[in-house]
């Protein structure tokens, strides 16, 4: 039986030869998937290991006593407790470290980095073995800095130049003394660091006199768990604690393995996408292989062969199938991973050099999802065959399927797209993430449902293209007909365009949607004309609100402030506003109440109110962050969205409580509203800052809505491997479809229908089928996207469904493209049957 099954695959290797992409492609997604994000985990692991060479023990201030309490005084790391720490017994040297948002402007004035990984910090002394100078020489006052190579090499700077900087106030313009070298792993993923001296980094970032952390080296003989208990003995108890270099380097790669952890889970969903795909389709092949083979296992029945090895000769040809698509594919796998490795250089997000990792477990995992997959995928077709008797398989009375068997498939399909729709809409009902498990499952139950049942829909849906095939004249009537002779074939070649087009129109259907709701949250929410913020997110210097002010042409502004306080025994954050301009600003839809906020009245958005039992007129204490207590006053109650929520109260009530005011962000109306010319002289006012964002309420819905879009043209990109394989799938059935039927192409040549009319007849098939399977997909992905809304519409009020029409036309065009395009081959191959040959052949 082994040498049967052998002798089958290699005597059908053009039929085989589609089965093997399509799992050689499911394969390589998924080796592709475990080589990069492998390969990126090592690379930062690496640097980030790196990072610590010049570090035994790192001493850092206690934010937070044992109950997490972030109200209160900051501790602070001292010169005294720097000098303390250098004097230990053990302890070769100690560094004080400061570091703090900075961002470096290129040449033509714009920012570096992407605001998150612009960093600043200090260079100790003349050499700092931390960061190795490339050029030049150590930054020294106020008017020098040193930044790393790879910015310089970005922007064109070198030793001498010149370069805007700022860190949170007015923009700064000394000259580069260095360029330095640094394992620092956001300058890696695509930062800036730029360092200054010691004196200078500390007075630029508001901490004169103080660190933010202490780098202590250990002496020759001393291990880092000594160094460390006697760091802990000579230092302030209560104010600080200490991590040893190596539990340092193992939190990052903890932290860096989790990071990608997400994106490897993400990037499997798809390659799993691609395989359940690809399963349609070798199940399918394997089906027409059996079928066609119908009377030869027969034979091999009669003449002594048992049920089981007739199975277990199907199984093998898998075995050898898989075996190959999984080596194939691990090997494209491997290039996947190296491609990927190099796109995120050309798209600016770079990553530490590193070699490329293909673990035990990849290749592993490579081969059993290969030769698993198919092996499974053709069990149901060996088994089938295996249970017809010899003498029907050599009448071929066994072809046609019992009414018992349709009854059974479409009594279970209705089962579970039953209760599929019923657990998704019941999903939508729960609130937030209590119902994405429910609503995941209710989507694979529905899916599963409807490919059980796409035999049964394919006849009226097909059907109903009847009046359209009967312009191509007797091709249009027999593509129609033989669409439908099988359906179980038909349904599977279908239900793989239609499980992509499903995920793509449903993440379609979200994305468009969100993005009206964002757009509706940001008018209906804010009515400033502009929002002014750090590039990083990061707090304000109260001298912008001071700049803005006094720039003519504003008619109003106020700086949302935000502060810790403790409120019934809980963290709480209070929003510090201009309490006579703050309703000027926005338009929030006020519950209960009369928006004012002066002195102790203060506004409360609805789940804050909710949370605490408060309405219009309620009182509460607040405990602020220097320890005095005040009650306030609920005045009225809003609805709190994504962009304003919090409790409300005037920065002259909350501004004497804080040590270091700071601002989120400042809103601003204007007196000509929002334009380019308005916005370019806000920003000149505020001297062309690289730091600081200044945005309108569209660049605000914009920016918001990037992530989504981003995310959205990812998944595109991704979901075109699934549709790759639903190509290959509409080739391989089609192509094993004009094999089966070539006694009857040779008839229909015979009695007259010409070459061009064989090849319409199969082009015009393979459309309509792709475009069955494009309309069970748009409609899937609809119900998907709608389902989704409803979860998302319970936390975002502006949410309304927005079905993309255009989009759909054009996804519905690209699912008859496919269509066209996969019929190339075998029409072509159809039209070249010799008739009388075909006529001849059983």
């Amino acid at each position: 039986m082994f040498r049967t099954a052998l002798r089958n695959v290699l005597a059908h290797k053009a039929r085989l030869l589609m089965t093997v992409l399509a799992v050689m492609l499911g394969v390589a997604f998924v080796s592709g998937t475990l080589v990069f994000t492998n390969t990126i985990s090592n690379a930062f692991q690496n640097s980030s290991a790196k990072g610590f060479d010049q570090v035994d023990v790192a001493v850092r201030a206690k934010h937070q006593d044992s109950k997490g309490d972030a109200v209160g005084k900051t501790p602070e790391l001292t010169q005294a407790m720097l000098d303390t720490s250098a004097k230990v017994p053990g302890a070769a040297s100690a560094t004080g470290v400061v570091n703090g948002f900075t961002a470096i402007a290129d040449k033509k004035g714009k920012l570096i980095g992407g605001g998150f990984q612009s960093e600043g910090g200090n260079y100790w002394g003349d050499k700092d073995a931390r960061y190795p100078l490339k050029s030049g020489t150590a930054p020294h006052g106020s008017g020098e800095v040193a930044i790393d190579s790879e910015t310089a090499k970005r922007a064109g700077y070198k030793v001498g130049d010149t370069v805007r900087l700022s860190v949170d106030g007015p923009v700064l313009s000394p000259k580069i003394t260095g360029i330095f070298t640094t394992d620092d792993g956001n300058v890696a993923a695509g930062g800036s660091l730029a360092l200054f001296d010691t004196a200078t980094a500390q007075k630029l970032f508001g901490k004169a006199g103080t660190y933010d952390e202490i780098d202590v080296k250990a002496a020759a003989g001393t291990s880092q768990a000594a160094l460390k208990s006697a760091l802990d003995r000579a230092l302030p108890k209560g104010q600080t604690e200490t991590t040893t270099a190596q539990k340092l380097a193992d939190d990052q790669a903890e932290t860096i393995a989790s990071s990608m952890s997400g994106l490897k889970q993400g990037l499997l969903v798809f390659a799993g996408i691609a395989l359940f795909v690809g399963t349609f389709i070798i199940a399918n092949t394997f089906t027409m292989l059996v079928a066609q083979r119908t009377k030869e296992l027969a034979l091999l029945r009669a003449v002594g062969a048992s049920r089981r090895q007739v199975t277990r000769s199907v199984l093998l040809e898998a075995f050898v199938v898989g075996a190959v698509a999984a080596v194939a594919g691990l090997v494209a796998g491997i290039g996947i991973g190296a491609g990927l490795r190099a796109l995120m250089g050309t798209i600016g997000a770079t990553v530490p050099d590193g070699p490329l990792i293909i673990t035990s477990g990849t290749v592993l995992s490579a081969l059993a999802v290969g030769i698993l997959i198919t092996m499974l995928a053709a069990w149901l077709p060996g088994r089938r065959a295996a249970k017809i008797p010899p003498v029907a398989a050599m009448s071929s009375v066994h072809a046609t399927a019992t009414t018992k068997s349709l009854v059974l498939r479409n009594t279970l399909g209705a089962l579970f797209s039953g209760a599929g729709i019923a657990v998704v809409i019941a999903a939508t009902t729960m609130n937030g993430s209590d119902g994405q498990a429910p609503m995941g499952i209710g989507a694979v139950l529905l899916i599963i449902g409807v490919f059980i049942l796409t035999p049964l829909l394919s006849r009226p849906l097909i059907a109903a293209a009847a009046p359209v095939l009967r312009i191509f004249g007797i091709s249009g009537k027999l593509a129609r007909q033989n669409s439908v002779r099988n359906p179980r074939r038909t349904a599977a070649t279908a239900s793989a365009l239609m499980i992509g087009l499903t995920l793509i129109t449903g993440m379609t259907v979200m994305a468009g949607s969100l993005q009206q709701a964002i757009d509706r949250m940001a008018s209906s929410a804010i009515s400033a004309d502009y929002i002014v913020s750090m590039a990083n997110g990061n707090q304000l210097s109260p001298d912008v609100d001071r700049t803005l002010t006094t720039t003519s042409g504003i008619t109003a502004s106020s700086p949302l402030r935000n502060a810790p306080s403790r409120i019934d025994g809980e963290t709480e954050f209070l929003t510090g506003v201009n309490g006579s301009a703050i309703g000027k600003l926005t338009d929030l839809k006020v519950d209960n109440g009369t928006f004012k906020v002066a002195g102790t009245q203060v506004v409360v958005d609805d789940d804050t109110a909710k949370s605490h039992g408060w309405k219009a007129g309620s009182t509460f204490t607040t405990h602020y962050e220097d320890g005095k207590a005040q009650q306030l006053t609920v005045s009225a109650v809003y609805e709190g969205n994504a962009l304003i929520r919090g409790i409300m109260l005037d920065n002259a009530t909350l501004s004497p409580h804080q040590t270091d005011p700071a601002d989120m962000q400042i809103l601003v109306k204007t007196a000509n509203g929002a334009s380019s010319s308005t916005k370019d002289k806000l920003e000149k006012a505020l001297g062309s800052n690289p730091a600081v964002k200044v945005q309108d309420k569209k660049d605000l819905s914009n920016s918001i809505a990037q992530v989504f879009t981003l995310i959205l043209n990812m998944v595109y990109g991704l979901l075109a491997m699934a549709v790759i394989v639903a190509v290959l799938g509409v080739i391989n059935t089609l192509a094993m479809s004009v094999f089966e039927r070539s006694q009857e192409i040779g008839m229909l040549r015979a009695i007259g229908l010409d070459r061009k009319g064989i090849k319409r007849m199969v082009r015009l098939e393979s459309l309509v089928i792709s475009l069955f399977g494009g309309v069970l997909g748009l409609g899937l992905g609809v119900f998907f996207g709608w389902a989704a809304g409803e979860l998302i519409g319970a936390k975002m009020s502006t949410y309304e469904l927005v079905i993309p029409w255009a989009r759909m036309a054009l996804f519905l065009l690209l699912a008859g493209t496919v269509g066209v395009l996969a019929a190339l081959w075998p029409a072509r191959r159809a039209a070249k049957l010799n008739m009388l040959s075909a006529i001849k052949s059983e």
